[in-house]
């Protein structure tokens, strides 16, 4: 019976929801979903540095055998998605440093998973994970609910082929992303 630890994020510089689960065969456990409030720190860099070392200490101390993490949307905001792509950045970079597979999916691959809607609420994905999770309560803020819901579209993608863009370790990013690293 295949048995792995999925961690999962939802990349963000003000909160950064995240969550592992326990996939035990074809059922799913909710081990961790928490969120890391980033809002107290001014600074941007110290904001990218919190998300990176709270990263590789969810690592060290869960040993993931998977990251799945929620790809930046395009919005209107070049600023905003700017700050988001760092934020996600740095999240990877943690993961890639200990070598765990990494897979994005975007934000209505995800929505489509849980609800069968691409355009579905927060609030509609949220109840559909409770539901599936068997999740006693829900967070006031739906950013952990959020990064979970990356975990189990992983779940439900693992055995197909094109999940997601997937990268082993640095080689494999860089030779997908040759434009992005100099």
């Amino acid at each position: 019976m295949i048995e792995k630890i999925i961690l999962v994020i939802d990349p963000g510089t003000t909160v950064m929801g995240f969550g592992l689960i326990k996939v035990i065969g074809k059922d799913m456990k909710v081990i961790v979903m928490d969120e890391l409030l980033l809002s107290k720190y001014d600074d941007h860099y110290l904001r990218l540095k919190k998300i990176f070392e709270k990263t590789i200490q969810i690592i060290d101390n869960y040993k993931p055998d998977e990251i799945a993490i929620e790809a930046p949307f395009f919005g209107k905001n070049v600023q905003s998605m700017l700050k988001l792509g760092r934020a996600q950045g740095v999240a990877m970079a943690a993961g890639l440093s200990r070598e765990i597979p990494i897979t994005e999916y975007a934000p209505k691959k995800i929505k489509m998973a849980i609800t069968g809607n691409g355009n579905a609420s927060k609030e509609q994905v949220a109840k559909m994970l409770q539901s599936i999770l068997k999740l006693k309560s829900l967070p006031k803020r739906l950013d952990a609910t959020d990064g979970l819901a990356a975990a189990v579209c992983h779940f439900y993608n693992a055995d197909k082929v094109t999940s997601g863009t997937n990268y082993s370790g640095w080689a494999a990013f860089v030779k997908k992303n040759p434009g992005k690293v100099k």
